[in-house]
């Protein structure tokens, strides 16, 4: 199956631009599609060029999908605070684009739809462990969408049309395509560039934790099973014995990046986001799917990777990294309307 054609959406993203180069190097011949808004938010060197769709997925027709035998669905406001910023926004987007693309792909002939999905699901929970058959919780309108699409989705589902859920625990690491809107990155870069870690929340809430190198190995694996192992079935991606308290995210960044100071934010309150969550089944079920990293080495990584980088003070101030501000910024700017739509040339080609 490795010289399958992958249509991946969310290609200049930040799970997307470490994606995308790992399935090439696999045989996989791959076709982008984003709409572009974080393509200039760069650190350090990005992928060799391949081809890209610049589009919305709202916009997509089905000839985009031509020869595509698999689809990669990243695409979608990515966290929280970007689902807070227009409730309305995040269900189209994240729900209602989701299931068009998945329409199409299936209208297509497509034979097989990785989604993209998230831990955030089973939002507040506890400190028992759950599995892929606990019930879904979320707390956020970004959590609430995520379960709305694999509802749709599953819909979908029939002899022909494969979808796969893949429920990414909280991911960190470094991407050419940083997000210091994760705990674990906010931490470092903080700790890094300011010599202190600001914990927002009491510190209690339960969080799993997935590197991002290691999402990327699941959804290979995941187009590479057999079908009767990935048809219409949830994954949850990470590792068991990854499930950490954000303060002891704090205590392990602290360890690995000496002299730095944790400290709570005035009157920080728990957190209502809260989950442990059991990974076993993609680990038994998933063929050659074997998640490496943990946080202390994740986070060795990217406190180098950031220091080859030359990133500096300058690039925590920035917008670039935090992808509410830089939607916010691009709007100030004018370049995208309320819909977080923008003018492209909808046409296939390389990035720059």
């Amino acid at each position: 199956m490795t010289s399958s054609h992958v249509l991946v959406t969310g290609c200049q993203g930040y799970i997307g631009t470490v994606l995308v180069p790992h399935l090439i190097s696999r045989g996989f011949n791959v076709l982008g599609v984003d709409s572009g808004l974080f393509a200039a938010c760069t650190l350090g060197a990005c992928p060799e060029p391949f081809p890209i769709l610049h589009r919305d997925i709202r916009d997509l027709r089905i000839g985009d999908f031509d020869g595509v035998q698999m689809v990669v669905h990243l695409a979608a406001l990515s966290n929280d605070p970007l689902g807070n910023l227009d409730a309305s926004l995040t269900y189209d987007i994240n729900h209602h684009a989701t299931a068009h693309v998945a329409k199409l792909s299936r209208e297509a002939g497509v034979e097989r739809f990785v989604f993209s999905s998230s831990c955030s699901t089973y939002g507040k929970a506890g400190d028992e462990f759950l599995d892929e058959g606990a019930e879904f919780n979320p707390v956020t309108p970004y959590g609430e969408s995520k379960v709305f699409a694999e509802r749709e989705l599953s819909r979908l589902a029939d002899d022909t049309f494969s979808p796969v859920f893949l429920r990414n625990a909280t991911a960190y690491g470094y991407s050419p395509r940083l997000r210091l809107d994760l705990v674990v990155n906010d931490f470092v870069a903080s700790a890094m560039c300011n010599g202190r870690i600001e914990i927002r929340s009491d510190g209690t809430p339960w969080r799993p934790l997935v590197h991002v190198k290691d999402i990327c190995c699941g959804i290979v694996a995941a187009l590479s099973a057999p079908r009767e192992a990935i048809h219409n079935r949830a994954f949850n991606i990470g590792r068991t014995d990854e499930n950490y308290r954000v303060r002891e995210l704090a205590d392990i960044v602290q360890a690995e990046i000496p002299g730095c100071t944790v400290e709570y934010a005035s009157g920080g309150m728990p957190d209502a986001r809260c989950y442990r969550v059991n990974c076993d089944l993609a680990q038994r079920e998933l063929p050659g799917f074997r998640p490496e990293w943990n946080v202390s080495q994740g986070i060795a990584h990217l406190f180098a990777s950031l220091k080859n980088s030359g990133f500096t003070v300058a690039d925590i101030a920035s917008q670039r990294f935090i992808r509410l501000a830089r939607i916010r910024e691009l709007q100030a700017m004018g370049q995208i309307g309320s819909d977080l739509r923008r003018s492209t040339t909808e046409v296939r080609s390389s990035p720059v």
